[in-house]
């Protein structure tokens, strides 16, 4: 990842890169400019603006200047340069909302479909469809997912299970029924209304943490059977729990209505985690997911509290990491 202080040496790179990967029509490099007086002053824009109506929740970032996000309206993928902040609509949806989002080293967007039951796999660079799935067809909102190197792990915020991809070599995605459900066991109890949502790995990477909006609670899962054990916070609750990164042993939650991102510390299984700081910022409007790049945050405002019309503006907004 870029540090802000290399960014001043890298900017005409990276311009360049985002020309040729959206194309010259979409995007352009920025005009020529003399060296700021200061290397931290800051070359990315810290406000994105997405299409007015987009309904935004979810966001990924690679290892490329580039966030993605999904709509809520109907599916369709954004994608923004974060040197210039431009974008454009590069995948049409399937007619029901994009959630959660994550993007691999193969230039893989995987999605979750929210109320469809389903995920799928979208090239990052021509916006095709590679594969689909069909998870369920009992109510459920798959909601978030998170990357390994043997599968992708989707939530569903309405059912007690994980939904996995399993990669074969090479990241080899499986056919259309070759996803496995995984039932929760252990410490987590399903509740009432909305339960998983965000999900990350653990900073050693053996196990996945998932929170519980209805609860509050954290929880560390053993992908392999299932069994979740609840995470020591202390008193402390992940009230309107939302998105989570895990970035080295620093956890990101992203608490949607609480218009903060709470910083949490963990041991390295991720079984127990000390508060740092809360981050907020004005420009939050009921954020919802995270993603890194260099020394920022990037979070899409989705504006839960707000009417949505098809005019309504969203964004997202780029704050200094913790």
């Amino acid at each position: 990842m870029l540090h802000r202080r290399k960014l001043v040496g890298v900017a005409a790179v990276l311009a360049a890169l985002a020309t040729s990967f959206v194309g010259p029509s979409a995007v352009a490099a920025p005009a020529a400019a003399p060296a700021p007086a200061q290397a931290d002053v800051d070359l990315f824009p810290t406000t994105i603006a997405l299409p007015n109506g987009w309904l935004p929740e979810g966001i990924a970032i690679g290892l490329l200047p580039f966030a993605f996000f999904g709509s809520r309206a109907d599916g369709d993928l954004y994608r923004a340069n974060l040197v210039t902040g431009q974008g454009e609509v590069f995948s049409q949806g399937p007619g029901t909302p994009s959630v959660g989002l994550k993007i691999d080293l193969l230039g893989r967007l995987f999605v979750s479909g929210g109320p469809g039951g389903d995920g799928r796999v979208v090239s990052a660079f021509s916006g095709n469809v590679l594969a689909s799935y069909k998870f369920t067809t009992d109510p459920s909102f798959v909601n978030d997912v998170v990357l390994t190197p043997d599968g992708a792990y989707f939530t569903d915020s309405l059912q007690p299970f994980l939904y996995k991809l399993p990669f074969g070599r090479f990241g080899r995605l499986p056919a259309a029924d070759g996803f496995v459900k995984i039932p929760l066991t252990g410490d987590y109890v399903h509740q009432p209304g909305f339960n998983l949502n965000g999900i990350a790995r653990t900073p050693d990477g053996t196990g996945l943490l998932v929170v519980q909006s209805a609860t509050g609670f954290l929880f560390r899962v053993d992908p392999a059977t299932g069994v979740t054990t609840r995470v020591d916070l202390g008193a402390n609750l992940l009230t309107n729990g939302d998105g989570l990164l895990t970035d080295g042993r620093t956890l990101y939650v992203v608490q949607n209505r609480s218009n903060q991102v709470a910083v949490y510390r963990l041991n390295s299984a991720g079984t127990s985690g000390t508060l740092q700081t809360i981050l907020t910022d004005p420009r939050f409007d009921v954020p919802t997911t995270v993603a890194k790049f260099g020394d920022r945050l990037y979070l899409p405002n989705a504006r839960f509290t707000t009417p949505p019309t098809p005019d309504t503006p969203y964004t997202a907004n780029a704050i200094p990491a913790a």
